[in-house]
């Protein structure tokens, strides 16, 4: 991922912040844009005081198989970093496209933003949407899409609070 960081964010080869990140995390709590009852944490990373990098834990809870856990890495601006696969029961050899030790599928999301596609168009393109499905894994490709879709839904949403200026004293939680 770190060929998609800005280059102002680096201070050497390979600092791309210079916060702790376990110290600087947000507790989030939307079950319908991030698919779980459950607390997601959000890790901000800063440089320099700057946040320049949110990295989520959403869940898209309509895999074929069940549940799939993600990390969503965004840019302050919305624009997506990387996205990579951290659980997931779909069919080995068929589902398991969205690991990315099998397939680079899920690298078709760096850079994309809800402007871009416009947030419509956030569906695999057998729904009318810009992004291709994986030949006989539909339900999966679906998921996931919509679980990155909805996810940057709700970093717009709560951007301002993402990004607030304090570093919390302790984790601060977010509900809708």
């Amino acid at each position: 991922m770190r060929a998609h960081w800005p280059a102002s964010t680096r201070c050497c080869a390979d600092c791309l912040y210079d916060n702790d990140l376990l110290a600087d995390t947000l507790t989030l709590r939307d079950p319908e844009l991030l698919g779980t009852t459950e607390a997601v944490t959000a890790y901000r990373a800063r440089f320099q005081g700057q946040p320049v990098a949110f990295v989520l834990e959403p869940v898209a809870p309509d895999g074929y198989s069940g549940t799939i856990r993600l990390l969503i890495a965004v840019t302050p601006d919305g624009t997506v970093l990387g996205t990579r696969t951290v659980s997931h029961h779909e069919t080995p050899g068929l589902g398991d496209f969205i690991d990315a030790g099998k397939s680079d599928w899920m690298q078709r999301f760096t850079g994309k933003s809800l402007g871009n596609p416009a947030a419509a168009r956030w569906r695999v393109r057998k729904d009318g949407g810009d992004f291709d499905q994986y030949t006989g894994a539909t339900i999966t490709s679906r998921a996931v899409v919509g679980t990155v879709g909805r996810t940057l839904e709700f970093f717009a949403r709560h951007r301002d609070e993402l990004l607030g200026d304090e570093l919390p004293a302790a984790p601060a939680t977010i509900q809708p």
